[in-house]
Parts: C-alpha cells; structure tokens; sequence
C-alpha cells in the first residue's frame, strides 16, 4: 500500500485508531505505576530511645540516624519513643508493629535484648539491639554497633600531643565491654602519640557508677583536674558535667559520641580540641537495604566502621565513625586553636592513620598487642586477664564476637583510680 492509499483511509477507523492507543498507553502508564509500587514497598523504621533525645548524644545520635534515612528513603518512616526501659520494650515493640513498624531497634542493650523474645512471633519484621556484651542473635534479630574505638584511637593521638602536664583524664561510668573497649582504642592514641613525641603520658581513669550522674561527674572531673594535674579531659559518661569542667578550669576537652560543638552548640573549639561523631545511619541503612530487597536472612551482626559508608540525601557521604568538631570531620575537625600547639608530625600520622582506617587498610586493634592490665571485669566464663598477660598478639585480628563479648580488660599501663 503506498502513502496515498493509507492516507484515504476512513476517517473513523483513524478515530477508533487513536482511541485505542490512548487506551493502551494509559493501561501501561497504571501499569508501571503499579509496578514501581510494588517494587518499592513502604517501611516503617521505629527506634526504641533507653533515654529522652534532647540534649544526649547517645539517643541524639541515634534520631539523627532515624531522621537522615527518612529523607534518604521516600517510602521509609521513621518513628520512635523515648525513655523506654526494659519492661515497656515489648509492649511499645508490638503496638508499633499494629501500627505498621517493619524494623524495631532498641538503642541499648539492656532494654533491646527482649525484642529477642518476639522475633518468632513477628517473622516478617526485623528487630535489632545495640550490643554492649552479649551477641545473642536470631535470624530476624540483629545485633549492631560502630566501631568507635577507630575514632576514639585518633582522638588519643590528638590528646597524647595536646597534653602539657603529662596526665589525661577520663570520667568514665563503669566497667563494661564496651567502655573498656572504646577507652583501649583511646589510650592506644595516647601511647602512640607519646612514643612519636619522646614523652610520658598517664591516662587516669575514674568511675562514676552509672552512665548519666551529672553531680558525680563533675566530682570526678574536678579531682583529676585538681589531684592528677590532668589538662585534657574526655568521658564514657552521658552528661555534660565534665565539659562544664573543662572549660570552667581553662583545659582541653575531647567529645564523644556526637560533634557537640556542631550539632547542639556546646561550649566552643577554644575547649573543645576534637570529637567524634558516630553515623549510627550507615547501620540502619543496612537494615532498611535488606528490608527492602526482601532478605529474609539478613546479616545479623553489623560492627562497622571508618571504612564503611552511606550517602546521605543531600549528597554528603558519611562513614560510621569520623572525628568530627564545628562540622569539619579529618584533621580539620581539630579545633584551630589546639592545632597550633600540637606537632606537625602527629597532625600528618592523624591524617595517614585516618586515610588507612577509612580504606581498611590499618586498624590499631589488629596492629597492637593488646596485653592486660589486670583490671576490669570479670565476666561468666571469661576471668580478668592477669597484669602483663599478652591476650591478643600485635599483628592478629581479633573477631568481632571477641571484640564485642570478651574484651573484658584494661591495656597494660592505664590508670584506674578506685
């Protein structure tokens, strides 16, 4: 048929001609709507605070995390209750999977292992615990937490260089794998730092009893200032005691947990030499990952750090763990005024053992010996390793299950003041 024969067609099969097509494109148009719909399901990430969120660090950092996979994921929610303690877990737990929660995390240990009681019950949703000892897990129950320690190591570099007295402090709240863990990668820092500048430097420890006691710890923070000479002050504690010490006595302080001068405007980088910055996100994103694509066998232990990643949804790309201090993270995050005093050459191994963490090329737990130093805690099964017994040989990587059930030591050398 040639173009003059096709164009004297009848005008209303031309009509019915169109009608048609209009049809199906419209069906295929509902058609890949509906398709996008299903290949995109909607989730519901709900985070369970052990504390209030305002003004904390710990549970702050925390619904930071839930709010930053909100605006990453459209069809994630996020949604939370504070102040949760064990007894209120599973009930807040089951009336947030009526309501449609998908993923229930609690933010601590002690109140998120009974989600562990309900995973078979719900098998279609994921629940999660922070760890602090016991790595008990199940198929849809995940156990997580960064690997702080990696950043807490660079903020030892920073103090060791910072310190003029030769003492730092740390007001800490009590003995516990995680704080005896996260203080080792600390006062590895330091003693690295002392080595590369020919020094001397005591790390004094002090307990308080308990995660947040704000009278106790200015206490605390105030005997090492007064009786240990200690001019750089950090915490494994809650409140913010021990930074109104600091800058009330005209010393250096080194954060944890969140960039708390960045984020809640505390104090200023005149006493603030460094923090670090925990992006519990990039955990969560691997949870929501899994979710999403269906995984019913998800990876149930997730102990991240520098080098692992997510995007946020403004383009920033954050790792688990990053030193962090007025929103600059890497050397910059060291405050102007405390890199003038400390020595180029520690500035330049900050950068390098940085770079190195953040390619998982180095780590100081693998690198270092780790040898006790006859204190601690003793745990069911598992003594205190006696002073100078050598429990992990510089060189060998420790498995995360050690690293997060066992390590139940001080490093040979530190100071722990009853």
């Amino acid at each position: 048929m040639d173009l003059h024969t096709c164009s004297s067609a009848p005008r209303g099969w031309l009509r019915a001609s169109a009608v048609a097509l209009v049809l199906v494109l419209a069906v295929g148009s509902l058609w890949h709507v509906h398709s996008a719909s299903a290949a995109a399901p909607s989730v519901t990430l709900a985070i369970l605070h052990f504390s209030v969120i305002k003004g904390t660090t710990w549970s702050g950092a925390h619904h930071r995390a839930g709010q930053r996979i909100a605006q990453k994921y459209p069809n994630v929610k996020y949604v939370y209750r504070e102040e949760v303690g064990p007894d209120l877990t599973v009930p807040y737990a089951e009336e947030l999977i009526r309501q449609g929660a998908n993923i229930v995390v609690g933010n601590a240990e002690f109140m998120g292992l009974p989600l562990k009681d309900i995973a078979d019950k719900y098998p279609n949703v994921y629940f999660g615990s922070v760890v602090a000892s016991d790595v008990s897990r199940k198929t849809n129950f995940i156990r997580f937490f960064p690997r702080q320690y990696q950043a807490l190591y660079l903020e030892g570099l920073i103090a060791g260089a910072l310190t003029r007295t030769g003492n730092v402090g740390v007001v800490s709240a009590f003995p516990n794998v995680q704080v005896l863990r996260r203080t080792a990668g600390f006062f590895l820092g330091v003693q690295d730092a002392a080595r590369a500048l020919g020094k001397r430097v005591n790390v004094y420890v002090k307990y308080v009893g308990d995660w947040y006691k704000p009278t106790e710890e200015r206490e605390v923070a105030t005997t090492l200032v007064t009786q240990y000479k200690v001019d750089v002050l950090t915490q494994q504690t809650d409140s913010g005691s021990p930074l109104d010490v600091a800058q009330q006595r005209g010393i250096w302080f080194v954060g944890k947990d969140m960039d708390i001068v960045g984020f809640y405007g505390w104090s200023n980088t005149d006493t603030v030499a460094v923090s670090f910055d925990t992006r519990w996100e990039v955990l969560y994103d691997r949870m929501v990952r899994d979710y999403l694509a269906g995984n019913r066998s998800p990876r149930n232990l997730l102990y991240l750090g520098m080098r692992d990643t997510m995007t946020l949804a403004d383009g920033t790309v954050v790792s688990t763990v990053d030193i962090m201090n007025n929103k600059k993270v890497g050397v910059d995050a060291i405050s102007p005024k405390a890199r003038r005093q400390i020595p180029e050459s520690i500035v330049r191994l900050v950068a390098q053992r940085r770079e190195q963490m953040r390619r998982g090329q180095w780590d100081p737990f693998q690198v270092h010996a780790l040898v006790s130093n006859g204190t601690g805690l003793a745990l069911p099964g598992t003594p205190i390793p006696p002073k100078g017994t050598v429990v992990k040989p510089a060189g060998q990587t420790p498995t995360d299950e050690w690293l997060l059930s066992k390590f139940n030591f001080d490093l040979n050398g530190l100071n722990v003041l009853k």
